[in-house]
Order: C-alpha cells, then structure tokens, then sequence
C-alpha cells in the first residue's frame, strides 16, 4: 500500500493521474459530442437519443459518478500541481519565452482549466438541473440557445476548451511514456484535430440552434 501512497503523492504520479484522467474525458467528449450531433436531425431524433439514454439510466448513473470522481482527480491534482510549480518559481521571469515548442495551450493550461470547471457547472445548471416536467430535452435546449448571450458563452466556452484539449491531449500519452520521435508527431496531429473537433463540434451547435429558432 505504500507503494500506492508513494505513487500518487509524487510528482510523476499527479502527472500521471492527470493524464488518464484528462484521456477519460476525452473519451467523453467524442461520445457526448457523437450524441449531440444527433440534434441536427430534428426534434424527434434528439428526443429520441434522450430517451435511450434515459432507458440506460442506470448505466448512465454509474458513468456520472465516474465522471464526478474524475474530475474531482483531475481538478484537485491539477491546482496541487500549479501550486507546486508557482511555489518553485515565486517570482516570474521578466520574459515569457516560447521556447521549448510552448504553446498557448501549455501556458495556459491552468487557466483554461478552472474556467472550463466553472463552465461545467453552468451548463450543468441549464440543462441537468432544470424541471424536465410537461417538456423535452429538445425543447430545454433549443429554448436556451433563443439568447445570442447564452449561445456567445458556450462558443467563447469551447474555444477554450479546444485550447485546453490541444495540449491535454498529447501531453497526456507523453507522460504515459509515449515520448517518441516516431509516433509523437502523429500523437500531436490526432490531438488537434481532436481540439477542433471539440471546438467546432459543440461550437456550431448552438449557432444553428439559435439561426433555427
């Protein structure tokens, strides 16, 4: 048991927690987006996917506790990382380099981060926590994205999470050891097409909800 503790109170272990973790929500966002997609074939096509869903619920329970456990994982890992990093370094550089290949995705990891937290809860608030009572998911969601603001939140939100998922994505398979010069560079090349699939995907939607509306 040692061995365990020893693990995941170091630095190697927090890296490596954060990167199963971050890959486990990447696993998310493909079939959470790969569902979504489904909005576009109307009203009775997203209802429909709802309502498997809902006929999956407990399945579904078990993976939204798992999700709550990762990102519980994910979040407290992360802010114990960047403490840690901002206590090494107290005093900043007087220039920012990019050196290194750094990217806006790395330096902004944390950032980034804590906003998109803050962005799950809002979302969760729209459309988990709301009386579904006399009414539909469709109805909920198109309804919602009626407001330009709301629709100019969650764009503004996935382009920051396409941010985030850019650098996430392979840094996560290069802490799990995956640091090689032949493979890396197509490791880095799934992980933007991946961010702009994420962006783009769950960016457009509420465009063309609102233009439907």
């Amino acid at each position: 048991m040692n061995w365990f503790v020893q693990t995941v109170t170091s630095s190697v272990g927090k890296k490596a927690m954060m990167a199963i973790t971050g890959l486990g929500f990447c696993l998310f966002l493909a079939a959470h987006l790969a569902g979504n997609l489904t909005i576009y074939g109307g009203r009775q096509a997203f209802n429909a996917y709802a309502d498997h869903l809902h006929s999956l619920e407990p399945l579904v329970k078990v993976a939204e506790f798992g999700l709550l456990f990762f990102a519980a994982v994910h979040v407290i890992t992360g802010l114990v990382l960047f403490y840690q990093n901002f206590a090494a370094r107290p005093s900043r550089y007087a220039v920012t380099s990019s050196a290194g290949g750094r990217s806006i995705g790395s330096r902004t990891m944390p950032y980034t981060g804590i906003f998109l937290l803050g962005f799950v809860l809002y979302h969760l608030l729209n459309f988990h926590f709301v009386d579904k009572t006399g009414t539909t998911i469709y109805d909920i969601v198109s309804g919602a994205f009626e407001n330009p603001a709301t629709v100019a939140v969650y764009v503004c939100a996935m382009i920051v999470a396409a941010i985030h998922v850019s650098h996430g994505f392979w840094s996560a398979f290069q802490t799990l050891g995956a640091n090689h010069p032949k493979y890396m560079p197509l490791i880095r090349g799934v992980g933007l097409v991946f961010s702009l699939l994420v962006g783009l995907g769950f960016g457009l939607l509420p465009v063309y909800l609102l233009a439907v509306s």
